[in-house]
């Protein structure tokens, strides 16, 4: 039982079962914003009443029921979009403007001793602590390594 209780309390499980929660009460969210909203727009645009789900057409006697599978892959598209831009989007630009940049890499060269990365300004490789050739004064000449 104590090996269970640990199990259970670990952090990763908690988070995961109020991830599920929250996703649960925001799957409803978002699909009450778009019955409510988009499927109405999606409606008026096509002269439609945005409800296909009982759109059919019939071959030899056999039924094929074409408006369910419509209506779900309109509702799979407006889910999809109003989760991109009400959500996604908006999350991104402030996940950008909050975390910090990356700092750019100095170029680097390799050793020619040991063939580990160095930077290029330098003049002995912290590896083997061969000295360096000098750098070449004219842009383009020194060999930078990708990676």
């Amino acid at each position: 039982m104590k090996g269970f209780r640990s199990f259970i309390l670990r952090g990763n499980v908690v988070d995961l079962a109020v991830g599920i929660v929250i996703g649960a009460a925001f799957t409803a969210v978002v699909n009450g914003f778009v019955s409510a909203f988009l499927t109405p727009l999606v409606g008026l645009a096509t002269g439609a009443t945005g409800d296909m789900a009982h759109k059919a057409f019939s071959v030899g006697g056999i039924k094929f029921p074409y408006g369910a599978f419509l209506n779900a892959a309109i509702s799979f598209l407006l889910v999809a979009s109003a989760l991109y831009f009400l959500v996604v989007l908006p999350i991104n630009k402030l996940h950008e403007r909050l975390a910090p940049h990356q700092d750019v890499q100095a170029p680097k060269r390799d050793c020619p001793e040991c063939l580990s990365p160095v930077p290029a300004e330098a003049r002995r490789c912290a590896a083997c602590t061969v000295a360096l050739p000098a750098v070449p004064e004219q842009a383009g000449e020194t060999t930078q390594r990708v990676g």
